[in-house]
């Protein structure tokens, strides 16, 4: 449906099989991951490497992924929080006020960033027995991949949305704006698929979608962006020798897909943080600048064999 130009998202919690509920953001997570392997699988025949081992960099992968993300979000966004609240940071419910289960709100891909390297340091020495820039000038064309699932699974949760804006791109999130106990109470209709459903489309609840602020779609431009850096790296790995540069892909890697972070973080809304101690730029800006600084590192030595 579309309002002004704008689009209303109001998407559903995901596909219902009946007796179970896929919900679209934990589809998008299993799309990849599995993507990631099945790209992983073949960089390994490639190399002449044991598919044997494959497997354990797929776990060691997730872990580090969902782990990471967490303690990432955790220490740079929510620390305040959750220092008073410590059992919620692995457990998917809030205790205070009341009790209630919330599921895993809030994973920072600087933290997964940060638990991969870690990850790969260890199953570089201990399982593939090669040097460590050689699994990460690999693994992150597989990581770039699953970034853009990633943030469309934000997307469906209507989360790390963007400004106010005038954009014919624009779109009203109506679960943003409305809680479900919210649109349960303005529409006085007790199930809130419904309630949401009505604000959406029924005329009588005008006033109600007129509330909703138009916002740009952050996910999106992230998304779309992450499949360029997917390309990139793509075709340079399987269509030239830069693969036998250690460290080029892994620092080009950094530099594109945490610029691409840095730009559309100029028009997405505040997700916290200390960046009202520093000022000027967002929590996830200072955040990407480093890996930046890293990657252009690794991008100019790479020609030099480097020890990490």
């Amino acid at each position: 449906m579309t309002h002004a130009l704008n689009i209303v998202w109001n998407p559903s919690e995901g596909i219902d099989l009946g007796f179970f509920i896929i919900r679209y953001y934990s589809l998008m997570f299993v799309i990849a991951f599995g993507l990631g392997w099945y790209i992983m699988k073949n960089i390994f025949e490639r190399e002449g490497e044991s598919i044997e081992k494959l497997d354990s960099l797929f776990i060691w992968t997730v872990l580090a992924t969902l782990l990471g993300a967490r303690l990432g979000h955790v220490i740079f966004y929510d620390w305040e929080y959750f220092r008073n609240h410590l059992l919620e940071i692995f457990l998917p419910f809030r205790f205070s006020p009341t009790f209630e289960f919330t599921g895993f709100q809030g994973l920072a891909s600087h933290g997964a960033a940060i638990s991969i390297i870690a990850a790969m340091y260890y199953f570089s020495k201990k399982i593939l027995k090669r040097p460590l820039l050689w699994i990460l000038d690999r693994i992150v064309i597989a990581v770039a991949s699953g970034a853009i699932f990633v943030r469309l699974g934000n997307f469906f949760n209507s989360e790390i949305i963007g400004k106010e804006t005038n954009s014919p791109f624009g779109i009203k999130f109506l679960h943003d704006h409305f809680s479900p106990r919210e649109a349960v109470n303005a529409t006085q209709i007790p199930n809130p698929k419904a309630a949401y459903h009505a604000i959406a489309s029924d005329p009588r609840f005008a006033n109600l979608l007129e509330q909703v602020p138009v916002k740009h779609p952050t996910q999106l431009y992230e998304a779309f962006c992450y499949i360029f850096v997917f390309a990139v790296l793509f075709f340079l790995y399987w269509k030239t020798e830069i693969r036998q540069k250690s460290g080029f892909l892994f620092g080009l890697f950094l530099v594109l897909l945490f610029t691409v972070r840095i730009i559309v973080e100029f028009v997405k809304e505040s997700q916290g943080g200390f960046e009202s101690a520093l000022g000027l730029l967002s929590t996830g800006q200072w955040l990407s600048i480093p890996f930046i600084l890293v990657g252009l590192y690794f991008i100019f030595t790479a020609e030099k064999p480097v020890k990490i």
